[in-house]
């Protein structure tokens, strides 16, 4: 120990914590952990560690950053104590860290742990990691059973990462309690809503929480009826039915959709208006004039629809890798409901809820408002299908469901009671009695069969039922609950003989089954026929049966739980219930506590010795066995905080020094040690049955009203994400009976020999250690777990080849090592019942998989139910399948080869290897329409205005310049001015090549001269091609070897692309080379410039800059290269192409340009290709709509994709360009193969082997570079209209119904398009519908979607601003004829669309004229089957919302739209039909120029 003086130091002034000079402390060194204390006062001690010697404050004096200095109340210049800690005292046992706004995958997560193991940290540190793409704060310490402010974390600290920004959604079950009044007379939704969400809300806003938040209100209502034929056509489509036979429909009220808020007060107000009318509109809402309906009835909460809501949310959970988004991290379902935590559920549905809950790793929240009943919650009743009169109910108590109470806490006056049960109202219930009487009826007993209280004893038949098995000599059971328990009595119990035991059924996945375990879990019993000591000789009497018989009671072979008392019931420990436990601390007593479970006492409080003991061991009825205490001393030097810093106290655990409790190292509790002998060393094998953590016992004190259970108000504001490590691994029995085992070798090094060979490029292939890595990495990133703190020796027998017990494995012989050389580097996994072990030895990497032998079987269950979104006018219905995942299906051998070769082109990404996606549109950046729009509030939105030529020029330009100065990154220096000369060789690899000319298209007409290229707004004046050189055109008649000629030139040449590793000499973009024709050589047109090209190509004088010679002449941002010639004296300055079209492919980006596709057939046949600058495609050349016009081109509706080019194409993307990451890391872009001006290009972003925020990075950068290319990049969701028949779908999402009226166009016709030929109207009407989703300001856009599979035409338009799709829907008939004409022609869509036979509607059609069905009594009237679907981006978050386009996110700018597009497709003030007029106008216009 030595004094110093201490002085503070800004961040600024260096980044350290501590700057301490290593001389003046003799025997110091770097990295060594000093705790720093003013000698006055000797808590709380600052740890922080020496990272470097930095001399230069002066003799014996040390300097802190200041805000630490703050928060531990150093004061400057006084004396401090410094002094070297050892690691261990100081180790924290586990350390909660937040972030906010970023994602960070569970990779990054393992990677920052291992980063800061041997750190030390203390309150509020901010952390930085990966260049700071990766930012997190420290916000809470644990260490030996408390709360700390500072301390060191070790390979053992148990790391929690807590997200600010998760999505969140919040559930609130609107069953009839909702409508009931508490004891202090509010109605409990004014609890659940102006009490519990109030009190959240300012939570969230308090802790800075951001999260992305969806609300929807739901219930469940039952119809008084007993057969279908009692409901109406129009009730039936969405009935089901339960298993007692009653009719019921579910209704889900969606208030708020993927919502940030910094204020959401607002909200609550919304709530409370929805809250008004909710029960009528759902209750009333099939009822029609003049129609007899089955009365309705809203259920209470237990018999609601609880686990299909849970289900819901999973769905989209389930999918977060597709829609990746960039800034939250973490999930979490929240129920609200007004009942006491019990629910009747069906047994198969809670097996698939909690096995998705667990795989997923989904924080499930349920917040009961009601109150706290005196058993414990959450309880699930199964639904008894047994209607035997002695059938037992069945419980089950789920661990995986995290229950607060919430309770106001109002006084009442005259009282402390807290009534418990609702008082039954006076008032009989008629409606449900009426409902539930013929039941009644068939269960009720005769009068004379029922028991009299006088001679039964009730209370040994509870015995009976509830008794327990045998003890166990490894169980930790509590055998008596009196204070006196005599050793005797436990011998005796432990020597009865097992009888007959009665199996658990095999559906509850969270009980092990083998012979070994059924006398240790605490849930099987004995069969009736067993005298245990304790059991009353009259137990076997049921209350029901009649005396005379003496029947023995019928009961189902499971094991009851007495909901009243289940803190003896203890299960087998299972993987699934150790998945979360690492989130919580170790409590005094040193089992895993959760916080909100202990009742919160003022920070001074004193305890008396009893007391304290009794809070913190919390069983009292051990109170005498004081033997069994071993007393802890605190260490002096331990960080502990003194309790009168009242900041670092923790709540309700407060202990005193000499009270630790002695722990095994199992966790368990060595409290009956002497009698039941030494628990195991390994995992304690059993859990209690109740709770999350499986560790703190219930006991009945947990119901009384001081300690009750709070609220978790830490897990609802900041949730923790899953846990990257776990401790449960099978032991060797369990292993060899329940699993089988594969496994596979991975020699890094000799796969990537052979593929480095094949290989064009080469890339630095992965070392085996850094396979190793990743390989966990990928694991981790999946949802597996880290199992920590199993011996080694333990798996080693286990599992070792040689060991003759375990299915013989495929590993290679292992001869040349001796059997028992321990693997260098070790790593054991786990998810749900899947266990793998990755081991390497030398170069050899060993994957052992351990997978269930007997899986749990699949499921699928669908579920119809009806939603309510914002800006939907019905409850509509959908439908949605829940379905658990095999996970043990995935194929990781594919993926470590993936991850072995760096994603070489051999192993693709497949849709099966749920790798991360992100999807992006490339639009155009401004358009005065919206800018008027948003400036105007009286305006309409169908100001858009039709792009002209030169528009779309720009955007063409735009777009070549992202492609080449982003995607692709390729150098063009600026072009030379003046013409120095110099030898063109010595410049092939210099970085000064001349630049490209590019010439407008226009300059065609002007023959001699060469027009100055306009200058871009950017003002980018190296664009501008130099008058210095004015050379004459060549002519015509010019040979190709001229043109060749002139291409090469140094100053007019074509401009070349600097060489580069995969680029050989004298390449150039196919579509600059069109533009320099047209500017170097006389009389050439665009398409004549292809020709030229395209013989340049037949005569081998270029080629495709890869080497491939199979591939036409493509004009866009194609590379081709000019080869050397027979005549060519000295080629030696020629680089040779790869010769490797795929590894070509893999490394740039390169897309065909057309120009816009017009619904027109040109009159004359010109040749194939099209105009670039091809005029826009709404009008013909007159102005006439081109719905009115007569060359309808027949195919324009139905295939985009006419030429021989692939959709999409995909390409090697490196992520990490600014080297932020400690890994190499890549990605792939697929991106579409042919670019279009007048519709949005969509590229996508893939990865597996990259850090989210690290991909973010690079994506945010290029959005920020396409508004210099006059471009937007938005991103847009997998599924942008969540249509319920797309497989991934949203089941609280769905596209809006927008009808389009036509009967006021309709004047006296019987069809909108009389007078044309029939069978132009549908393509007619569809021209129609485009021309008015343009005037909007959509754009088409092709893009890849899940409902290709349901024959959906891809007519999908996205708006200028990136906000909102709108799908314009195509009836399937007129579809199937342009198939049938097509496909003996055209065999390449028949794999795009599926043919459809003739009868099947398109479910569009069916999901538009259910719509329509909805309200307006006119069902199913054919005619009315026009519209469209519109659906919002939500992929738009704030950090999309640039400022200078205020309307890319912009809310009120979104209704508005729709608003206004409802009013003009509905013709409010004859919008639809001036329009339609001013189409007419201007066709009799055109036709009277022709006629004359």
């Amino acid at each position: 120990m030595k004094a110093f003086k201490l002085i503070v130091h800004q961040n600024s002034f260096s980044p350290v914590d501590l700057i301490i000079s290593l001389k003046d402390y003799p025997g110091l060194k770097e990295k060594d952990i000093v705790e720093i204390y003013h000698p006055e006062n000797d808590y709380p001690r600052l740890l922080l560690q020496v990272i470097k010697d930095a001399p230069g404050r002066g003799r014996d004096t040390i300097s802190v950053e200041q805000s630490i200095a703050t928060t531990f109340q150093l004061r400057t210049f006084a004396d401090v104590y410094v002094n070297i800690v050892n690691v261990p005292d100081v180790a924290l046992d586990s350390v909660e860290l937040t972030f906010k706004d970023q994602y960070m995958g569970r990779s990054e997560m393992w990677r920052l742990k291992n980063h800061l193991v041997s750190t030390c940290v203390y309150l509020n540190k901010k952390i930085e990691y990966c260049g700071g793409a990766i930012r997190c704060q420290v916000y809470e310490m644990w260490s030996q059973g408390d709360r700390v402010a500072c301390g060191v974390i070790t390979e053992d600290t148990k790391i929690v990462f807590r997200s600010s920004t998760s999505m969140v959604y919040l559930f609130i079950q609107m069953s009839s309690e909702m409508w009931d009044f508490d004891i202090h007379g509010d109605l409990y939704f004014e609890k659940a809503v102006n009490g519990f969400l109030a009190e959240l809300f300012t939570k969230w806003k308090k802790n800075g929480s951001n999260h992305e938040v969806t609300i929807v209100l739901f219930s469940r209502t039952f119809y008084k009826a007993k057969s279908l034929e009692e409901f109406p056509q129009h009730m039936k489509e969405c009935l089901q039915k339960d298993y007692r036979g009653r009719f019921y429909e579910d209704f889900y009220r969606v208030a708020v959709q993927n919502e940030r808020y910094e204020d959401w007060s607002n909200v609550l107000l919304q709530l409370r208006r929805l809250f008004t009318d909710y029960q009528k509109i759902v209750l009333q809402y099939h009822e029609r004039p003049n129609m007899e309906i089955p009365t309705a009835i809203n259920s209470t909460a237990a018999q609601g629809n609880f686990l299909e809501v849970l289900n819901m949310s999973l769905n989209v959970f389930e999918k977060h890798y597709l829609d990746r988004c960039f800034d939250r991290t973490g999930q979490l379902s929240v129920v609200i409901t007004p009942g006491v935590g019990v629910f009747e559920v069906d047994r198969e549905l809670t097996n698939v809820t909690k096995q998705r809950i667990i795989d997923n790793g989904v924080g499930s929240d349920l917040v009961c408002v009601g109150e706290q009943p005196l058993h414990a919650v959450p309880l699930l009743k199964f639904h008894n299908k047994d209607n035997n009169l002695n059938s037992i109910d069945d419980y089950s108590m789920p661990h995986w469901i995290n229950l607060s109470f919430y309770s106001t806490n109002k006084k009442v006056a005259y009282s402390n009671f807290i009534p418990r049960i609702k008082l039954p109202p006076r008032k009989s219930q008629e409606p449900l009695k009426k409902m539930y009487e013929d039941e009644r009826k068939s269960k009720l007993l005769k009068e004379d069969e029922y028991m009299h209280n006088s001679i039964f004893d009730y209370d040994a038949y509870d015995a009976q039922v509830f008794q327990l098995p045998p003890a166990h000599s490894t169980c930790v059971q509590r055998v008596a609950r009196t204070k006196k328990t005599s050793v005797a009595g436990l011998e005796g119990l432990r020597r009865s003989p097992p009888a007959s035991i009665t199996h658990r059924k095999m559906s509850d996945p969270d009980i092990h089954h083998s012979l070994g375990d059924i006398l240790s879990t605490g849930l099987k019993r004995c069969d009736s026929g067993c005298d245990t000591p304790d059991s009353p000789t009259g137990a076997r009497l049921s209350p029901r049966s009649s005396i005379s018989t003496h029947k023995p009671v019928i009961r189902t072979g499971r094991a009851l739980i007495n909901p009243f008392d289940p803190s003896h019931v203890t299960v087998k420990l299972t993987s699934n219930r150790r998945r979360w436990t690492h989130i919580f601390p170790k409590g005094p007593t040193g089992v895993l506590i959760q916080q909100h479970h202990y009742q919160a006492r003022p920070a001074g409080e004193p305890l008396s010795r009893t007391e304290n003991h009794r809070e913190n061991t919390r069983e009292s009825h051990r109170e005498r066995r004081e033997s069994h205490r071993e007393n802890l001393p605190k260490e002096n030097g331990s960080p502990m905080i003194n309790n009168n810093h009242s900041i670092y106290q923790v709540d309700g655990n407060i202990i005193s020094q000499s009270r630790k409790r002695m722990i095994s190292a199992s966790g368990a509790l060595n409290i009956l040690g002497t009698v039941l002998g030494p628990p195991s060393t390994n995992n304690a094998s059993l859990a209690l049955l109740w709770g999350a953590t499986g560790e703190q016992e219930w006991t009945p004190a947990l119901t009384t009203a001081n300690r009750a259970i709070g609220v978790d108000w830490k897990s609802l504001t900041i949730p923790a994400c899953l846990p990257i490590t776990t401790d449960y691994f099978p032991d060797k029995r369990s292993l060899q009976n329940d699993y089988l085992v594969s496994d596979y070798n991975l020699l890094p090094d000799d796969v990537n020999a052979d593929f480095a060979q094949n290989r064009a490029i080469y890339k630095e292939p992965l070392t085996t250690m850094e396979v190793f890595k990743e390989l966990v990495s990928q694991r981790l990133a999946q949802g597996f777990q880290l199992i920590v703190g199993v011996s080694e020796s333990d798996v080693i027998e286990a599992h070792c080849p040689s060991t003759p017990a375990p299915p013989p494995s495929k590993v290679a012989p292992q001869h040349s090592k001796p059997v028992n050389q321990a693997p260098t580097k070790r790593f054991l996994l786990s998810i749900g019942r899947i266990f793998h072990k990755l081991t390497l030895v030398g170069s050899t990497i060993t994957v052992t998989r351990y997978r269930p032998r007997h899986p749990y079987p699949p499921f699928n269950i669908h579920y119809r139910y009806r939603f309510h979104a914002p800006n939907h006018d019905t409850y509509e219905v959908s439908w949605v399948s829940f379905t658990t995942e095999k996970l043990e299906n995935y194929n990781w051998n594919y993926m470590d080869h993936y991850i072995c070769t760096r994603g070489d082109t051999d192993f693709a990404l497949v849709e099966a290897l749920k790798y991360w996606r992100f999807r992006t549109l490339l639009l155009p950046l401004h358009n005065p329409a919206t800018k008027q729009i948003l400036e105007d509030e009286s305006t309409h939105c169908d100001i858009y205005p039709t792009p002209t030529r030169q528009d779309l020029d720009q955007l063409t330009d735009g777009f070549l310049k992202m492609t080449e100065s982003y995607f692709n990154k390729v150098k063009r220096p600026n072009k030379q001015r003046g013409g120095v000369s110099s030898p063109f060789r010595e410049r092939v690899g210099s970085t000064r090549l001349p630049d490209r000319p590019r010439l407008r298209v226009e300059a065609m007409a002007a023959a001699k001269t060469v027009l100055e290229r306009t200058q871009s707004q950017t003002g980018e004046s190296d664009d501008t091609y130099d008058d210095s050189v004015v050379e004459p055109k060549l002519k015509s008649t010019a040979t190709l070897a001229d043109i060749v000629e002139r291409m090469r030139h140094p100053q007019l040449g074509v401009g070349f692309l600097q060489q580069t590793v995969s680029l050989p000499s004298h390449a150039f973009v196919s579509i600059y080379a069109i533009h320099w024709l047209q500017a170097n050589v006389e009389g050439v047109t665009y398409e004549k410039g292809t020709q030229i090209m395209e013989k340049m190509l037949q005569e081998k004088m270029i080629c495709h800059a890869s080497g491939d010679t199979t591939k036409r002449f493509v004009v866009g941002y194609y590379m081709y290269h000019i080869l050397p010639q027979k005549k060519d004296k000295d080629p030696t300055d020629y680089v040779r192409p790869l010769g490797d079209l795929q590894s070509f492919e893999n490394e740039w980006m390169e897309v065909e340009v057309l120009g816009p596709r017009s619904p027109l057939v040109p009159h004359e046949s010109s040749s194939g290709a099209l105009d670039i600058s091809g005029c826009s495609p709404q009008t013909d050349l007159t102005g006439v709509p081109a719905f009115l016009c007569d060359n309808i081109d027949p195919d324009y509706m139905h295939c985009d994709n006419d030429n021989d080019m692939p959709l999409y194409k995909n390409t090697h993307l490196d992520i990490d360009v600014n080297n932020k990451s400690d890994r190499i890391e890549w990605g792939h872009a697929r991106y579409q193969a042919t670019f279009r001006p007048d519709q949005a290009y969509e590229m996508c972003i893939q990865w597996a082997v990259a850090s989210g925020n690290i991909v973010a990075e690079l994506i945010f950068g290029w959005a920020r570079k396409a508004q210099n290319c006059r471009l937007q990049m938005v991103p847009i969701p997998a599924d942008p209209l969540a249509l319920p028949f797309t497989l991934k779908s949203d089941p609280l999402r769905g596209p809006i119904y927008v009808p389009l009226n036509e009967e006021p166009l309709l004047r006296n016709k019987n069809a909108l398009f009389e007078g044309f030929p029939e069978d132009t109207w549908l393509e007619r009407l569809f021209l129609f519908q485009e021309a008015i989703v343009g005037r909007f300001g959509f754009i088409k856009c092709t893009v890849e979607s899940t409902s290709h599979a349901a024959g959906v035409g891809d007519h999908l338009y996205v708006h200028v601003t990136g906000n909102m799709f709108i799908l314009i829907i195509t009836t399937v008939k007129s579809e199937q004829k342009a198939r049938g004409t097509r496909r003996a022609n055209k065999p390449l869509n028949a794999s795009r669309y599926p043919v459809h036979l003739e009868a099947a509607p398109s479910p569009h059609e069916a999901y538009i004229t259910r719509h329509v069905s909805g309200k307006n009594k006119d069902d199913y009237d054919n005619s009315r089957r026009m519209g469209f679907l519109w659906s919002w981006n939500h992929m738009i978050s704030k950090k999309w919302k640039w400022s200078q386009y205020p309307a890319t996110g912009d809310e009120a700018f979104q209704t508005r739209m729709l608003r206004d597009f409802k009013h003009f497709c509905a013709n409010q003030e004859q919008r639809l039909s001036q329009f339609w007029d001013q189409c007419w106008a201007l066709q009799e216009k055109a036709h009277g120029i022709d006629l004359e």
